[in-house]
């Protein structure tokens, strides 16, 4: 039979599934009368577990917000959720502050699991490999990220103190209509009234952000992802790019997603382009694989380029004809 430590525990497990739990329900999980649960609910209490009375027809026990986080009961699955979920944050580069929160989490959780449970989790981390590289240090601050979250949920305005890239410091007020996680950064997105703009910042590069009295109303279903989409391709980088292509939106975002391109679909069968990027050495062999017809419009640079790629692919098709003429006719291949 179980020990009344046991069904302590496994009554904390039960309310920590969320909701009101009667006392016949927990009185029939636990196998014990009603009055032995009122009395495992006062052991929890002097344990500092803040479970509260409810009341009423539907009454029972549930727990409450309390001062510190109670200890947590752990499924198998639950606790294989958790740590892949660190180890996912860690190297997505989603996590806040620094890895150290992360990784202190995943050793506590560790060091009471199990040693059946542990070794078996253990087995798993150790056979996970990443297809992408691990995400650069780029987290925000977790002050910053939980203060403008609760800016969003309540529509009040903030004052955040801003790094831009090149390294000029701001302070402005934003109101922000939401937290977008793109490509291992956070983002948050607002309209910055000062100038009367949307604005688009990187969570890693708010030093503070503070709320404001008052509150806005953000505009008719907003999406502040693709908010954040287009504010990236509109970023200003070195090279402004203009190109037709005969193509649908469907067809041309395979290659250029909406956080490097902006498209409209224009003339029949075609749509416009336009892209901002810092490099444009990448952008033929991008077009070469949409295998759809285009139009340069500028820059010149990409047209030579363009070019220059479709001149190499051209003698590298020609060289093999002539590597397989010599060695038809016996002679040595010279490249």
């Amino acid at each position: 039979m179980p020990r009344p430590t046991a069904r302590v525990l496994t009554l904390l497990e039960l309310l920590q599934s969320g909701g009101v739990r009667t006392v016949a329900e927990l009185a029939d999980r636990l196998g014990v009368d009603e009055r032995t649960v009122r009395r495992y609910v006062e052991h929890l209490v002097d344990l500092d577990v803040p479970v509260e009375s409810v009341r009423g027809r539907y009454g029972g026990y549930r727990l409450a917000s309390g001062y510190r986080m109670p200890p947590l009961m752990l499924n198998d699955d639950e606790a294989l959720a958790v740590l892949l979920g660190l180890v996912a944050g860690r190297r997505s580069g989603l996590t806040t502050a620094t890895n150290t929160a992360g990784e202190t989490a995943a050793a506590k959780i560790r060091r009471v699991l199990p040693q059946r449970l542990g070794g078996r989790l253990d087995a798993v981390l150790g056979s996970i490999a990443f297809t992408a590289p691990e995400g650069e240090p780029a987290a925000p601050d977790a002050t910053v990220l939980l203060t403008i979250a609760d800016a969003v949920s309540h529509r009040r305005p903030v004052s955040i103190r801003y790094t831009a890239r090149d390294g000029r410091h701001s302070e402005r007020t934003l109101h922000p209509y939401g937290l977008v996680a793109h490509s291992g950064r956070w983002y948050v997105t607002g309209a910055d009234p000062a100038i009367g703009e949307d604005r688009t910042f990187r969570l890693d590069r708010i030093a503070s952000a503070r709320t404001l009295p008052g509150s806005f109303d953000p505009p008719e279903g907003v999406d502040a992802a693709e908010r954040v989409l287009s504010g990236l391709a509109t970023a200003a980088y070195r090279h402004e790019v203009t190109l037709r292509i005969r193509g649908t939106t469907e067809q041309i975002r395979t290659r250029l997603p909406a956080s490097v391109a902006i498209i409209t679909e224009s003339a029949p069968d075609w749509s416009h382009v336009e892209l901002r990027v810092e490099r444009l050495d990448w952008l033929p062999g991008v077009l070469a694989s949409l295998d759809l017809p285009f139009v340069i419009e500028r820059p010149d640079e990409l047209r030579d380029l363009v070019e220059a790629l479709a001149d190499r692919l051209r003698d590298s098709a020609r060289r093999r004809q002539v590597v397989r003429r010599r060695r038809s006719a016996g002679r040595p291949d010279r490249g």
